[in-house]
């Protein structure tokens, strides 16, 4: 019984066979001569292209570096820095409590204010010494910290 055919399949079969076969042409692609000229400007646009890469990425290599190397003297004279300020906060500490002992252990009221002057002179040039210290450090840390990029810039016109 599978070999008898309905209606349907019959139709199926008719309209196939009485169809007309359709394919697509075939075009064959033109055999294009490239002048020689045209082949040596592609491998010669090629090659600077390549050289162009190769000089953006030794220029953003050594772009980072610098970066790095500025970041790196930052963080030493930013930690330097940071250690001069906690010895002056600790001398300033000890200083006030030196003080705080002397004015308890003075014995009237013209010694405790001849201390407190005396504490406040000495106070006064502590801290301006400190400041110009302070001073003199964050300039050279300053300059400490763009000397990566002063060398590489100086470098960049020299090759230039």
């Amino acid at each position: 019984m599978a070999d008898i055919e309905t209606p349907k399949e019959t139709v199926k079969k008719a309209a196939k066979s009485a169809a007309p076969k359709f394919e697509a042409p075939k075009f064959e692609a033109p055999k294009v001569v490239v002048p020689e000229v045209f082949r040596e400007m592609a491998e010669k646009s090629v090659e600077q292209a390549k050289e162009g890469y190769a000089r953006i990425r030794t220029a953003a290599e050594e772009a980072t570096d610098v970066v790095e190397d500025t970041y790196i003297q930052a963080t030493r004279g930013l930690t330097e820095f940071n250690m001069k300020a906690i010895e002056a906060l600790r001398d300033n500490v000890n200083s006030s409590f030196d003080f705080a002992r002397e004015l308890l252990a003075a014995k009237s009221l013209s010694e405790a204010v001849e201390l407190s002057a005396t504490h406040m002179r000495q106070q006064f040039e502590t801290l301006a010494a400190q400041a110009k210290d302070f001073s003199a450090l964050a300039q050279k840390l300053a300059a400490d910290a763009a000397e990566p990029m002063k060398a590489s810039v100086t470098k960049n016109i020299k090759l230039n």
